[in-house]
């Protein structure tokens, strides 16, 4: 029985995973294993391995890795260095056939840079992509070099990973599988997500993400300082916030937000945590998404509704025609707000095609991974296109 071990970090990643790790559950042939680590396991990002748990998961392993109260670039590297001793200890203890990692976070640069060393085959998620305002960019580049097996959301994608020197039958072109989840997963109707987070949804409602741009010119403080003085001027929308990850910087955004909420208890709220379940309906009913999370280029043009992008975080990333960019002072961000919230805008954004859509993505990535020989595979040979 094959051994595949799920590593989680982050509310959204295992959003975005937990039907392929049910699948793997589900399957009589393999051994699901899951380690949660870093916000999981902090008070402050809402204790969210509970909501792993509730869905019915074995945690096997918890590794935590915060510098509570920190969040520079010291405590950042602090925190990899915990992880990378935890991740040790964990796959000797588990022992597993695979390790499953997605996206481009510290963290899980720590989980496979580990399973390299002890020679554990490691398939990624979301590799080839582009965010050339987070080192994240980076990172994620460097989790694709150590990993053997590689599912990328687009074909340019694939053609990047093979790129960076990866054979091309390791390199699978599956579509995303969050854009997979909003046509799968049960979501709620307007009246029941109103009634779950006590909050009234109306044609004026936006649901906002903002994270920190770790290689951006102005600082995050800046940075959102301007983001909370454009919402204060549009006092006619109300707003939903989800809170920013643990990433360098996030303390003043999340700072400025409990700020702002508290001035205007009537038209915003703000989440430490949705869910998977919540956060999706939301953006079924919002009529617009705004911030810099990649959910707001990969999910949210499924329900044809516009994404304005705040700043360089996401830039260089696919996006489809209901998604506008703008840069993060007041006054570009006003304008993109008035871009997006126009009819004109809005009817483009109702018939937008979403470039992450494809069909059958869990279980694409589910069959490979659950049976792809393993013999050999850790022995890479550099693929070069130019031969």
């Amino acid at each position: 029985m094959r051994r595949i071990c799920f590593i989680t970090g982050t509310r959204a990643e295992y959003g975005l995973l937990s039907r392929l790790m049910r699948m793997i559950q589900d399957d009589n042939s393999a051994q699901l294993q899951i380690i949660a680590t870093n916000m999981h396991l902090s008070p402050k990002y809402g204790n969210t391995y509970q909501e792993i748990e509730r869905d019915g998961f074995t945690i096997d392993k918890k590794i935590p890795i915060l510098e509570e109260g920190k969040d520079d670039a010291n405590a950042t590297v602090k925190s990899m260095a915990k992880a990378l001793a935890g991740f040790a200890d964990a796959y000797d203890e588990l022992n597993p056939d695979m390790v499953v990692v997605l996206g481009d976070r510290y963290e899980i640069l720590a989980a496979a840079t580990a399973a390299l060393i002890e020679r554990i085959p490691i398939a990624h998620i979301h590799g080839g992509e582009i965010t050339e305002g987070a080192y994240d960019d980076a990172i994620r580049h460097s989790i694709t070099k150590m990993s053997h097996l590689h599912f990328t959301s687009c074909e340019e994608y694939r053609h990047r990973v093979i790129q960076l020197g990866e054979q091309p039958d390791h390199v699978f072109n599956v579509g995303s599988i969050g854009v997979e989840n909003i046509k799968m997963l049960p979501l709620m109707s307007k009246d029941e997500i109103e009634k779950e987070i006590g909050f009234a949804i109306d044609d004026h409602t936006i649901l906002v993400t903002y994270h920190p741009v770790t290689l951006g010119k102005r600082t995050a403080k800046e940075d959102i300082d301007d983001f909370i003085a454009a919402l204060e001027e549009k006092k006619d929308l109300r707003i939903i916030f989800t809170m920013p990850n643990s990433d360098t910087g996030g303390q003043a955004i999340v700072e400025a937000i409990n700020t702002f909420v508290a001035k205007n208890p009537l038209r915003a709220k703000a989440f430490k945590s949705l869910g998977v379940i919540r956060y999706l309906s939301l953006m079924q009913q919002c009529i617009a998404v705004v911030g810099n999370s990649s959910s707001g280029l990969i999910e949210v043009p499924s329900f044809g509704i516009p994404t304005l992008n705040i700043g360089s975080r996401q830039k260089g990333r696919i996006s489809a025609d209901s998604v506008c960019n703008c840069e993060t002072d007041k006054a570009s961000i006003l304008a993109g707000l008035d871009k997006i919230l126009s009819p004109e805008f809005r009817q483009l954004a109702a018939n937008a095609v979403n470039p992450y859509d494809k069909e059958g993505t869990a279980s694409a990535i589910f069959r490979i991974i659950s049976s792809y020989p393993l013999n050999g595979i850790i022995h890479k040979k550099f693929y070069d296109i130019c031969q």
